[in-house]
């Protein structure tokens, strides 16, 4: 495992970068109505374990899709064209000074000789969603969303990459946690971390971990993303525009007196409850319609498959919002995003100011999100009704590793998501 470069911050209690003390871990507030907000109750066990060379530059275009991830990582900047930045790196550190900042990576971050102390090179993120709301502990929150951003070293494309939830990994040991290591499914890896007062910050160290034992994958940065505020955000947007490809029927949610509601509580309604149905085509959603949308599997011809597929769909097409309705031209709405944002999702970037961070991503352009499939989006089993990453699959993370994706792409199209 590579050495913890020295720019990483320590755990709990330290100085987030740029000299900031870092904020609390947000948790979604659980809706007084038992709204679309947060995690519906009687969810299963979530996996749980124990029981308890680059391509050439491209042309440069107009509204560059850095200023659109940081939509996701709820740093959302306003450009007008090309590589112009609206405002000054300072600027841009007021504007997400408020932001959590904790140590998500532990052991997983870039060692030096990775070039963990420079963004010069390829930038690698790992995104983790999870669901919380007030009554949940921090310490007993799943991971089921969990996607690689790969920024090669040109700066100038994204690629999306979704890790499926019942791949079988060895989850490194974690004495406080009562873990002494062993295979189990990944997404257990955060609920693992996060036992014994480890929180969301040791939870996702021990994905990281484990996700870079199993890809060899170190990360530069890394950022939780509470589902419940990721619905405030498309709120905040106003609608996405999803194109459903297949017609599925909620498991979450249902209707009563017209008013989306969990099941769990339209059921002591007594009411009738029409089930949500997401019916096939491209349409505006809000932000309750689109995250039950894309937490779906069952009913789908791919499950958990298209769900991963789903999930990256809604992460551009928030994205898309963003630019092509005007919000980051908008002073009043960009403040009331980053705002909203910064709400959803707690952050690492490795101890480099999150201004720099960004603003090494300033020369990726338009459109250049491209999502990738895993196992070519098929449930690939090992045997022990788990998942294994086929050997397309693994080579694809050399390729992440190498910095050499654009060429791996290029050569194996299959891997290229099929959703708008």
């Amino acid at each position: 495992m590579p050495v913890q470069a020295s720019r990483r911050p320590s755990s709990p209690g330290s100085a987030a970068p740029s000299g900031r003390v870092a904020a609390a871990i947000p948790v979604q507030a659980r809706p007084s109505r038992g709204g679309p907000g947060g995690r519906p109750p009687g969810g299963g066990d979530g996996g749980r374990v124990g029981g308890g060379g680059s391509a050439k530059k491209r042309t440069k275009r107009k509204d560059p899709l850095w200023a659109r991830l940081t939509v996701v990582f709820g740093a959302v900047l306003m450009l007008t064209s090309g590589a112009a930045v609206v405002g000054t790196k300072v600027m841009i550190g007021q504007a997400t000074g408020d932001i959590a900042q904790r140590n998500l990576l532990g052991g997983a971050g870039k060692s030096d000789a990775e070039g963990g102390a420079s963004l010069d090179g390829p930038i690698d993120m790992l995104l983790l969603g999870v669901d919380a709301r007030e009554r949940w502990a921090a310490d007993d929150v799943r991971s089921d969303s969990i996607i690689i951003l790969h920024i090669p070293a040109t700066h100038d494309q994204a690629y999306l990459i979704s890790i499926p939830r019942d791949t079988e990994a060895h989850i490194p040991s974690r004495p406080k946690s009562g873990w002494s290591g062993g295979n189990g499914k990944i997404n257990a890896a955060f609920e693992v971390g996060a036992r014994n007062g480890g929180g969301w910050e040791g939870g996702a160290q021990l994905m990281a971990e484990t996700i870079q034992r199993l890809t060899d994958v170190s990360f530069d940065g890394a950022a939780i993303i509470n589902f419940g505020g990721f619905k405030n955000v498309i709120d905040t947007l106003g609608t996405v525009k999803i194109c459903v490809s297949h017609e599925v029927k909620s498991k979450h949610m249902s209707f009563v007196d017209g008013k989306p509601m969990w099941n769990a509580d339209a059921k002591k309604t007594g009411k009738k409850m029409t089930p949500v149905l997401h019916k096939k085509g491209c349409q505006e959603m809000e932000g309750w319609a689109a995250l039950d949308y894309s937490r779906q599997r069952y009913g789908l011809p791919g499950g958990d498959y298209d769900r991963q597929q789903n999930q990256q769909q809604l992460i551009k097409a928030m994205a898309r919002k963003a630019t092509d309705g005007g919000m980051l031209t908008k002073p009043a709405k960009l403040q009331q995003l980053v705002k909203t944002a910064g709400k959803a999702l707690v952050l690492d970037t490795g101890g480099v100011p999150i201004e720099n961070f960004i603003f090494t991503m300033r020369g990726v352009t338009a459109n250049e999100l491209t999502m990738l499939k895993t196992n070519n989006g098929t449930f690939n089993g090992n045997g022990n009704g788990n998942e294994a990453l086929s050997e397309e699959t693994l080579a694809m993370f050399r390729a992440v590793k190498q910095d050499k994706l654009a060429e791996f792409v290029f050569t194996h199209p299959e891997v290229i998501s099929t959703r708008k």
